[in-house]
């Protein structure tokens, strides 16, 4: 058997070309395990080729996440905080919740210490190593539910947006932190927040462990979170002690957010703190039908009005000839608190003059403080308002706002008086419920229609 060989070929054996190199002019074939000789360099291993990288853990790809989203993560754990203390929130005199707060502030003093102790480029102690990159997480967490727990404090006793811009606030500043150019002056955002959280605590103890209000409480609380930070400048001073650097980072910012505190509290900005205004509306009749139990009369509002349906009351008050709106509301304060005075303001939105107070108000003596729904009493005006915007204010009496309602007067010239109905206050139900439920209950509840008319001021434990 004859084998025809093609005139330029070679055998195998008798090829020229350098193994290792490819064909000139020629692509690879697909998948070649093929190494490039350099000019004046030897041969490569094709190991040598095979990536030796360590495959990413699941700890690694969560640590590359975190780095990538890390001011989002910041946020929800500030969030997560404050979502924390509106689900588990304990009333304020409630020993447990002070204790918990107490913890927080412990743990927020033991980070910042930590965090001054061992700042960046410096190595924390190996018993710390697995946990040190949690602590802005845990910082923010506990910042998150100290803030929520104390502008939810706030809220309860003003009825502003005060508490809310206090809270946007705080916000803003750890998202400040969270800036280069903040980042470069230090831990200078976490102290003040820390110095605001210490105070309000105390802000908030105090009143309770006391049983009282006033100035002189707040003023004593702002100096003991200014002894809390003086406290912390000594303990840091045995570790860092360039005093300059102290000043800047600790000094500054703790003892600045005092001033700050103590400066909106003689202004109205902070309310007073522990007393709450925990129900309020606008009624046509308000009436002491037996011990603990009142009725509260309106008027049935048009469907097509769907916002009266979130009105506590007659807040769009249809006024006949010599009629006076009445301001009914529940006012709380914790156990063994002694007894104080609130005074009830009207005011009427005059069309030259804007918001005039009508007289000096009426004092309310509240003596009943520890029960579940709080101490009520109402009032009148004293005589039939104008048409037009009204807004009546409970505050304490060095001026302190706790709650405000606004209402408007209308004038109601139809011949056909609207229908009314009947809401009942008890004792421990903080709002009003329908006359049908109470009867249900209260079989031989007296008839509404027999009930007398209010005086223009009473007091209702």
């Amino acid at each position: 058997m004859l084998t025809v060989t093609p005139p330029d070929s070679k055998p195998q054996d008798a090829s020229t070309e350098v193994p290792g190199v490819p064909v000139e002019g020629g692509p690879l074939p697909p998948g070649a395990n093929v190494a490039v000789a350099t000019p004046g360099a030897g041969v490569a291993d094709p190991d040598d080729l095979v990536s030796t990288e360590k495959t990413p853990t699941l700890v690694d790809r969560v640590q590359a996440f975190r780095a990538k989203y890390e001011k989002q993560e910041m946020a929800l754990f500030f969030f997560a905080g404050f979502l924390y203390d509106v689900l588990t929130l304990s009333p304020i005199d409630d020993a447990l919740t002070e204790v918990q707060n107490f913890a927080y502030l412990a743990i927020l003093a033991g980070l910042l210490v930590l965090e001054q102790r061992y700042p960046e480029g410096v190595e924390p102690p190996k018993l710390l190593m697995k946990v040190w990159r949690f602590r802005e997480d845990a910082l923010h967490f506990f910042l998150g539910s100290l803030l929520s727990a104390f502008t939810l404090f706030l809220f309860k006793s003003s009825s502003g947006f005060t508490p809310l811009v206090f809270l946007a606030g705080m916000f803003s500043l750890l998202v400040a932190n969270e800036l280069p150019r903040f980042r470069q002056l230090g831990p200078v955002i976490r102290v003040a927040l820390f110095s605001l959280c210490v105070t309000l605590y105390f802000a908030s103890l105090l009143p309770v462990l006391l049983g009282r209000v006033g100035w002189w409480i707040f003023t004593l609380s702002v100096a003991l979170g200014c002894g809390s930070i003086y406290g912390l400048l000594r303990v840091l001073n045995r570790w860092r002690p360039d005093e300059s650097v102290l000043l800047r980072t600790v000094a500054v910012p703790g003892f600045g957010a005092q001033a700050l505190l103590l400066a909106c509290y003689f202004l109205g900005v902070i309310p007073p703190v522990p007393l709450a205004v925990q129900y309020s509306g606008i009624y046509h009749d308000v009436n002491r039908v037996s011990s603990g139990v009142y009725y509260l009369k309106s008027k049935v509002h048009p469907w097509w009005k769907v916002w009266t349906a979130f009105h506590h009351g007659d807040q769009d008050f249809l006024m006949r000839d010599g009629e006076q709106p009445v301001y009914f509301f529940r006012i709380f304060a914790p156990k063994g608190f002694e007894s104080y005075r609130v005074r009830v303001r009207w005011y009427y939105d005059h069309p030259q003059k804007g918001w005039t107070a009508l007289g000096k108000g009426h004092m309310a003596p509240v003596s009943a403080n520890g029960s579940e729904g709080g101490f009520r009493y109402f009032a009148k005006p004293g005589t039939t308002p104008k048409p037009g915007d009204w807004r009546v204010v409970v505050e304490t009496e060095d001026g302190h706002e706790i709650n405000r309602l606004n209402f408007t007067v209308i004038e109601d010239k139809d011949a056909e008086e609207p229908p009314e109905k009947v809401d009942v206050s008890v004792y421990n139900i903080v709002k009003p419920i329908s006359f049908e439920e109470f009867k249900k209950s209260n079989p031989s509840a007296p008839d509404p229609q027999g009930a007398a008319a209010p005086a223009a001021t009473a007091p209702a434990p």
